[in-house]
């Protein structure tokens, strides 16, 4: 008997509602959210009914896990960004220590550079007004070098949290 992909895809969702609360499943699909979904949404991917993924996603507002927004007479929700980012900032603290972190900065730095000198612009949306749709390195190095340049200030501001927590300690 070969099961199909539909049978397979019933049977992990099965295991999942099985296996977590609705209140698991709703926090996992906000915090997967960046754009903001309705509580109907939410609803449908996390395998409950709309008034209880309603009510976890006040619970996440509450919290400050989940940011809400309004779009016409619907309510969306999304995961909090600045609580992602501060997250972010925290875990690479305790990861990483100062002087990985400040060689990981001059890295970032010197790579960023390079793009700029490879491409004689000072930002990737000044490369994007500059490069054709078929040139797929260009796209590429505009993509990474968007990510290196949001990582970088990932690290920055873990360098400058890590500074203040210390003269906070004096």
């Amino acid at each position: 008997m070969t099961e199909t992909w539909d049978d397979v895809n019933e049977q992990v969702k099965a295991d999942w509602k099985d296996n977590t609360t609705p209140f698991e499943r709703v926090y996992e699909i906000v915090e997967q959210t960046h754009d903001g979904e309705s509580a109907a949404e939410i609803a449908d991917r996390a395998l409950v009914s709309e008034p209880t993924a309603r009510r976890h996603c006040k619970t996440l507002v509450n919290t400050g896990f989940a940011e809400t927004e309004p779009d016409g007479q619907t309510t969306l929700y999304k995961r909090n960004s600045d609580r992602v980012l501060m997250s972010r900032i925290r875990e690479l603290r305790e990861e990483v220590d100062r002087p990985e972190l400040l060689d990981s900065i001059q890295d970032m730095k010197a790579e960023i550079r390079r793009y700029e000198d490879r491409y004689d612009v000072v930002s990737p949306e000044e490369l994007a007004q500059q490069l054709d749709a078929d040139e797929t390195a260009g796209w590429d190095d505009l993509t990474a070098w968007r990510t290196t340049r949001q990582n970088l200030a990932v690290a920055q501001a873990a360098l400058a949290y890590d500074e203040a927590s210390h003269q906070l300690a004096v």
